[in-house]
């Protein structure tokens, strides 16, 4: 579903993301302007359906859902509902976009659970033919159904809690045992992660999605809308005769809160691409040597 961007937006102070067929809509309001907020939103949807219905389309009531980024108890005993004509979305407490689950606590609890649980499920199935795969073929399949999984979307772990990172952390484990055809309490892991296969922890594969996207992002290989999120400190007056302004680093954003405000992509992103070594930070160096320092330097903390 295409929605138009122009005056719609723009009256009913919407915001919006768009893809192949799903898109989302946000809102930004203080707790005693929820149910107003969310009426604004619910009037939003319903110009979009008389707009598709001029051009013959129709939205699908069952996949659309409606999550409320913060604790629903706190807003009384009525929780808001978005009545849509005929039709009535009540709050989630989890909603999937993109092939993410967010909670309406923020946390990402809920996705990496379900990630391990994806995960671990695939890697029963494999080390049942274990046996009659080559450590190539084991290690392809691996890759395909678990690393993959894994990393998808992993910069959005940013700053979350290690309880998190630990369940994907326990599951590169299991498939480190799978790729080498060993068992759970066999010696060396650490060895078998870092030496033999080459692959990082789950804390510094997080940093490394994270650098390739702040070089991304400051190279013209990221879309507007991430990119327009940083400003180099050479780009502000009073910074110019600092030590930050030659050295190719970032304005890292204030947040009010550093449970969720680091989590945020526009600090998280200055914050990992500030840390790098100035060699990484030059506008000289290129992508692909980027890529090799980065995972060389992050191999180092071991």
């Amino acid at each position: 579903m295409w929605i138009p961007r122009g005056t719609l937006s723009n009256w009913h102070n919407v915001y919006l993301h768009s893809y192949a067929n799903d898109s989302q809509l946000y809102v930004h309001c203080q707790r005693h302007n929820t149910a107003s907020t969310i009426a604004r939103l619910g009037h939003y949807v319903d110009d979009i359906c008389h707009w598709m219905a001029a051009d013959c389309l129709q939205r699908n009531p069952a996949k659309t859902e409606l999550l409320c980024a913060h604790n629903i108890s706190l807003l009384g005993s009525h929780a808001p509902v978005l009545h849509l004509r005929s039709d009535t979305v009540t709050v989630s407490d989890h909603v999937r976009v993109l092939g993410v689950t967010f909670s309406s606590d923020l946390s990402l609890e809920k996705h990496a659970s379900k990630m391990c649980s994806a995960s671990f499920h695939w890697l029963h199935q494999l080390r049942r033919v274990r046996k009659s795969l080559d450590g190539g073929s084991a290690a392809t399949l691996v890759h395909a159904f678990v690393t993959s999984r894994i990393d998808y979307c992993n910069a959005l772990y940013a700053g979350a809690p290690k309880m998190v990172t630990d369940k994907l952390q326990r599951v590169l484990n299991v498939a480190a045992h799978v790729v080498s055809d060993t068992r759970k309490f066999d010696r060396g892991l650490t060895t078998l992660l870092h030496d033999e296969l080459h692959w990082l922890g789950m804390p510094e594969r997080v940093t490394y999605k994270l650098g390739v996207m702040m070089y991304r992002c400051l190279h013209g290989l990221a879309p507007r809308y991430l990119a327009d999120q940083f400003t180099p400190a050479s780009d502000v007056s009073s910074r110019l005769r600092l030590c930050s302004a030659n050295r190719h680093q970032l304005i890292v954003p204030r947040c009010r809160r550093n449970t969720y405000g680091r989590w945020a992509f526009s600090i998280a992103g200055p914050m990992v691409w500030n840390s790098l070594p100035h060699e990484l930070r030059d506008p000289a160096c290129g992508f692909d040597s980027f890529k090799q320092f980065l995972k060389t330097i992050l191999f180092s903390l071991y």
